[in-house]
């Protein structure tokens, strides 16, 4: 099993953005204790609100940013107190020094694209409602941990950043089927009587037919990246990956 830094997300705490989340871990680093009191943890979400990092998303207050900041503080002293057979890096809190930092920077830039992410359930992608929280393992490798667009807090997830996190696939439309070839990777929506999920999938054949007033009335065979089973869809269940 690895080794990670955690901190579990309930319901009822606020959505932070991820940049938020870095900035609050940056400050923390600096002023310690110091980023308990009212003053400050005011000036904080005062600059968080009018971020544009939170377009779109309810404002938080300054006991939610104090809460966030105790949280870590016993975070830190619970680690002040781990077992010293614990690996040595997650025994005190991050400082400049330590390899995780630039590992932890690159996941910053999360915050300003759109994006999907891999559920470990059903393989299938799903649009990120936000990003909560991150850990390194002990491999060295980012997770976060994931609201899936449309879902509650039960449905969180941790998702390894570099093997399920990607912007987000495009809708195609009918002026845009030319565009897709033979062995381009696609997000497919794949329905039957137990499932209805978009998953990866790979174009092997394209039945090019002349399009009417109703749209694109091509045909494309998929090869489904999970299981190899093959379909013909067309192109309205079809998205594109960004170029």
């Amino acid at each position: 099993m690895d080794t990670f830094e955690y901190t579990e997300m309930d319901d009822d705490l606020p959505e932070f953005t991820l940049a938020e989340i870095m900035e609050m871990e940056s400050k923390f680093k600096e002023v310690g204790e110091k980023s308990l009191s009212q003053d400050f943890c005011q000036e904080l979400v005062t600059s968080f609100n009018c971020s544009k990092h939170r377009t779109g998303k309810s404002a938080i207050g300054w006991e939610q940013v104090q809460s966030w900041f105790l949280d870590k503080q016993r975070e830190v002293e619970a680690k002040v107190t781990t077992s010293p057979f614990a690996p040595k890096e997650f025994n005190s809190p991050l400082t400049p020094e330590s390899p995780q930092k630039p590992k932890a920077e690159r996941i910053a830039g999360l915050s300003e694209l759109v994006f999907e992410a891999k559920s470990a359930k059903d393989w299938a992608w799903y649009d990120v409602a936000s990003f909560l929280n991150y850990r390194i393992v002990s491999s060295g490798e980012l997770e976060v941990r994931v609201r899936f667009a449309g879902f509650r807090y039960e449905e969180d997830e941790w998702v390894n950043v570099k093997r399920g996190i990607r912007e987000r696939s495009i809708p195609l439309e009918p002026s845009e089927c030319h565009q897709v070839k033979v062995g381009d990777l696609v997000l497919c929506f794949r329905e039957n009587e137990d499932l209805a999920i978009y998953c990866d999938a790979y174009i092997v054949q394209i039945q090019r037919r002349v399009h009417d007033a109703t749209g694109c009335k091509c045909i494309f065979v998929v090869r489904y990246d999970y299981d190899d089973a093959e379909a013909k869809v067309p192109l309205t269940r079809l998205c594109c990956r960004p170029k």
